[in-house]
């Protein structure tokens, strides 16, 4: 082994090895010839290369990532999002001074040299060699072009992106031998176009367009020099030469720069001394990258869109698949939002629900006979703070929700009144409909294994007063639990089923719903947009149809666009006209007590139920026109908080009922989003009152309980509640919520109290 000279030098024996590995190095490049492995000299070990001409010749150049535009339905823009921040644009969009600073600084003999600059790569990897490393480059553009093409390939996988970037003899040769290719393929312009817009410049920014935003708030074209200058120094290190975090440092790379394109005839001396003397002038706009960012308080439906996106398989056969055509961006995604139907739901939301709340409220606006998602928006804004939430209340788990939606109380019996119509059932279909009685038994399931009450479960109504026997119509004003079991045990469960089935009602986990009679009570959780677009098949005279949220895609790949094909709703018919009509019927208009005065539209057919949940955890309005159907929640995320002595928007209520606090937001909601719109009217049927005599005997026992609202001021919310769409009684709630509620059997039973609240 060849000795060190005494004082730590290399020996003359290593000298002329190195030497001669320079040499052949040199002369592999030139000539293309094989590359031998010297073991002696260190060129056999990782990383290194075998032989010039077995390296690959075609550079793979991957589509650049860029941002992703989310608009509204009219074209407005809701938010960007991105992996990386791009904006690709041509090189006669790019300011002059920008062309020639970069140049200047990083590859002054670029347009003189071809891919390799000969004297760089001598002068290199001599000095390589002396060190024992790679400690110069000497990397054309068209070198640092290659290089970034293998980091934006490598994308966020930290141990590609190191792979991409080390700094080896082997790596130099690969990037010389495809910077031949790419110059023989591009040439010189292009290649400077493609590494201002794949170059990192900080502070998220890549690609010159972005950094020009970022650190000016302008476009590429309209650079000064000195600005140019800036940027053009940015690029050697982010982090070092950052305007923002070090202005002092900025300015010295800035004015290197600025001398550099004087010494090669870019600008004069006095240009570069006045520009040298000019403030950085910075116009600093923060990254605006995310749902969070999203105008029109539309940040959970943003959120969904990119769900809906994640999780849909027209954009892939896998998540893996469609996330990476996600975070490649480029899209320009118009979506079904109709900002005026926003804006109406957010101001709703916003006038009667506080922020800081102790329960939260959301609602969600769907067009019946398309699908389409107009509106989705909550009380508690999309964030990380206090009294922020990046859960979707509105939507199921599986694309952003809670884990398993919030049970919907007596809002659950029209599906049952639909079931038994389709059965057969007459609108005036009249049962016992007792006080109190336990569950009836046997009850006929999809399985033909019947249901039984083996606990004894009974099931009260709201009232004592409440005692029949009922009609369907007034069993539906009044939401009479014990007359919609008996209904239940009448028909069975599987018509139930097969009807929540028809409409897509599945539990916010995204589980089928339970086959128990309970769950005519509204027992199980499910998301406001899963209501909605159920209700919406009322409005439809019977048609289901799908909810969507993207109407459209375009995704630009260079300077190429295409469109991407996108989920399309579909429809089915989920029940016959003449029972969506008559449902419509009994769920029909405003009337002049009860639950109608508060949640009631005057100037336009509309029906909708109101749902209040055991202990009053959780409070519902669904209501609809024909051409608008929406859903409103509140409650506790948590299901930890009971409603009763609460304020709420600054209001005090002591018991909250679906009208009282739902039913107002989903008035004021649906009156600003159909504002203008065509007014048409439902299709109704002829369903007879029931015998006046007992209607009159109905009124007398009502005015004996009368004192049970002795002292309550008259708001259309206490009293009755005879009145519009039914009453709020229903089933109640298991703990927990998001955090994990499993729902549960929710009526209490004998000695807890009435089993469900109107």
């Amino acid at each position: 082994m060849p000795k060190k000279r005494s004082g730590g030098g290399l020996s003359p024996t290593q000298q002329a090895a190195k030497f001669l590995g320079v040499s052949v190095l040199a002369g592999a490049v030139l000539a293309g010839i094989a590359l031998p492995a010297v073991g002696a000299l260190g060129l056999a070990a990782k990383g290194s290369v075998e032989g010039f001409d077995a390296l690959p010749t075609n550079l793979k150049t991957p589509p650049l990532s860029q941002r992703t535009t989310i608009l509204d339905a009219e074209g407005g823009t809701i938010a960007t999002v991105y992996s990386r921040d791009r904006t690709v644009v041509d090189l006669k969009n790019i300011s002059p001074y920008m062309q020639k600073a970069i140049v200047a600084i990083e590859d002054s003999r670029f347009y003189e040299h071809g891919a390799i600059d000969l004297k760089g790569v001598l002068r290199a990897v001599n000095k390589n060699a002396r060190s024992g490393g790679v400690s110069e480059g000497a990397s054309t553009l068209t070198q640092q072009y290659v290089k970034n093409v293998f980091v934006e390939e490598a994308g966020d996988d930290a141990t590609k992106v190191a792979q991409a970037t080390q700094q080896t003899i082997g790596r130099k040769i690969q990037e010389l031998k495809l910077a031949i290719q790419v110059e023989e393929e591009l040439g010189k312009k292009k290649i400077l176009e493609n590494y201002l817009n794949i170059t990192f410049f900080g502070e998220q920014a890549y690609g010159v367009e972005a950094a020009s935003q970022r650190y000016f708030s302008k476009h590429a074209k309209d650079l000064k020099v000195q600005e140019a200058a800036l940027l053009a120094g940015i690029v050697q290190s982010p982090s070092r030469y950052d305007p923002v975090n070090d202005e002092a440092e900025a300015t010295k790379r800035r004015n290197v720069v600025l001398t550099r394109m004087a010494q090669v005839g870019d600008i004069s001396a006095a240009e570069a001394e006045k520009a040298k003397k000019a403030p950085l002038g910075l116009k600093v706009s923060k990254p605006k990258n995310g749902c969070i960012t999203a105008v029109k308080n539309a940040s959970f439906f943003c959120d969904y869109v990119r769900e809906v996106f994640l999780s849909d398989k027209v954009f892939g056969k896998t998540r893996k698949d469609r996330a990476k055509v996600w975070n490649q961006g480029g899209l320009t995604i118009r979506t079904t939002l109709d900002p005026k139907a926003q804006k109406s739901v957010q101001q709703s939301l916003k006038d009667h629900v506080n922020q800081s709340d102790s329960v939260a409220a959301a609602s969600t606006l769907v067009e019946p006979g398309t699908g389409k998602v107009l509106a989705m928006g909550q009380s508690k804004p999309y964030g990380y703070g206090k009294n922020e939430t990046e859960i979707n209340y509105s939507v199921d788990h599986g694309v952003g929700g809670s884990n398993y939606g919030f049970p919907t109380g007596s809002t659950f019996k029209p599906f049952v009144a639909a079931a038994a119509l389709e059965e057969g059932r007459p609108p005036t279909q009249e049962y016992s409909s007792p006080y109190e009685m336990p569950y009836p038994e046997p009850v006929q399931t999809c399985s033909g294994k019947p249901w039984l009450n083996t606990a004894g479960e009974k099931v009260p109504n709201e009232s004592e007063s409440e005692v029949g026997p009922y009609r369907l119509k007034e069993a539906m004003a009044l939401s009479v639990n014990t007359y919609f079991v008996q209904m239940v045990s009448d028909i069975g469960l599987c018509p139930v089923m097969k009807m929540t089935d028809a409409l897509h009602v599945v539990q916010g986990s995204g589980d089928k719903l339970p086959e128990v009679p309970a769950i005519s009570l509204g027992s199980k959780g499910v998301a406001p947009l899963t209501m909605a677009s159920a209700y919406a098949a009322f409005a439809s005279r019977g048609m289901y149809c799908t909810p969507i949220v993207i109407e459209s895609i375009t995704q630009k790949i260079g300077d190429k666009q295409k469109s991407l094909d996108v989920p399309k709703s579909t429809c089915s018919r989920a029940m016959s006209e003449k029972t969506a009509d008559t449902v419509n019927t009994l769920l029909q208009g405003v009337v002049d007590s009860g639950t109608g005065k508060a949640a009631g539209l005057t100037d336009r057919d509309n029906a909708g139920k109101t749902g209040t949940t055991d202990e009053r955890k959780n409070a519902w309005f669904v209501g609809y026109t024909p051409n608008l159907s929406g859903a409103v929640w509140v409650g506790s995320a948590s299901q930890q908080v009971q409603m009763k002595n609460i304020t709420i928007g600054g209001q005090y209520h002591d018991l909250v009922f679906g009208g009282a606090v739902p039913g107002p937001i989903w008035k004021d909601a649906m009156t600003g989003a159909l504002a203008g719109k065509d007014s048409p009217s439902f299709n109704l049927v002829d369903i007879p009152d029931e015998d006046k005599d007992k209607d009159k005997k109905k009124d007398k026992d009502k005015d004996k309980d009368k004192g049970r609202d002795k002292g309550k001021p008259d708001d259309g919310n206490n009293g009755d509640d005879d009145g519009f769409i039914g009453g709020l009684t229903d089933g109640g709630t298991g703990e927990g919520g998001p955090g994990g509620f499993p729902g549960g059997n929710l009526i209490q039973g004998a000695g807890n109290g009435p089993g469900g609240r109107r």
